[in-house]
């Protein structure tokens, strides 16, 4: 192995989420679905999000739960409201036994401050015929992580147990530069797309991914599981255009360090890419 793939194999490593991290998570995230039976009837609770994926990097934050509520329990009448005042309610709930407890449009996050744990987004949701509902604003939309799941899980494969890493690098990228990418998941759902089996070099497929995403940067990217809207569907053109931006100033970075690496000058590219992934890039 050269330097540089020392280099993306430590990088690999330093994204991954450790088994103290996980079981940090594990602790908290049962907490709080523990808490929440306590005062509602579900007929589910499950991770979900990138965490559930694989596709989080480290350090955690953001650990995404669904709450499905029973239609048959006190709660029920909650799916004729507004998604706003399931989303209220469940704050009602979680704020009776912690104190950092705020709300979106979509869930409600409880803070960890001072811990690698930063927080968790649960989300309040009613089973439908292809998945879930949960709040969105005032109304509800569709969507199925459960699919979300299967799809990279069915990729991952594909690709010989690489797609999850190169997602992880792009999205560590992106945390780096102070995530001009967001949702970060619309990096998920372009790579699913973008991505091509066999996969080579890491180098080599970050590079490729980012001269991809240049263009398609600026195209509609629908839910993969064809329910819910667009992910990036509420990015006005000149936020699409940032997204743009920031993937070809990468790309020109990559390309750079390509090219002092075809030139020998190993210890060059490898500090080209530390600007792009920091830290967590050794060497």
């Amino acid at each position: 192995m050269t330097l540089i793939d020392d280099a993306f194999a430590g990088l690999k490593t330093n994204l991954e989420i450790t088994a103290a991290e996980q079981k940090l998570a594990q602790s908290r995230h049962v907490l709080i679905r523990d808490h929440i039976r306590t005062r509602w009837s579900l007929s589910a609770d499950f991770l979900t999000g990138s965490y559930d994926r694989h596709t989080k990097t480290k350090k955690l934050k953001d650990v995404d739960l669904f709450v499905v509520i029973d239609p048959e329990g006190d709660q029920g009448d909650l799916a004729s409201g507004s998604g706003t005042a399931a989303v209220d309610a469940l704050a009602e709930v979680l704020g009776t036994k912690w104190s950092d407890v705020s709300t979106d449009e979509t869930v409600v996050t409880v803070a960890y401050a001072g811990e690698d744990v930063a927080s968790y987004e649960v989300a309040p949701a009613f089973g439908t015929a292809e998945g879930y509902k949960i709040p969105n604003g005032a109304g509800w939309m569709e969507t199925n992580p459960n699919k979300h799941a299967e799809m990279v899980s069915a990729k991952n494969q594909a690709c010989g147990s690489k797609f999850v890493p190169l997602v992880k690098m792009i999205k560590g990228m992106n945390r780096e530069a102070g995530e001009p990418i967001s949702p970060s998941f619309l990096i998920e759902v372009m790579a699913l797309d973008l991505v091509q089996a066999p996969l080579g070099r890491y180098q080599d497929e970050v590079r490729f991914f980012l001269a991809a995403a240049v263009d398609a940067a600026l195209e509609d990217w629908p839910d993969p599981a064809g329910l819910g809207p667009d992910v990036n569907g509420s990015a006005q053109p000149w936020e699409r255009t940032a997204h743009q931006n920031a993937f070809r100033t990468w790309h020109a970075v990559a390309e750079e360090a390509i090219l002092l690496e075809n030139e020998g000058q190993e210890r060059a590219a490898v500090a080209k890419w530390k600007t792009l992934f920091g830290s967590r890039m050794p060497g």
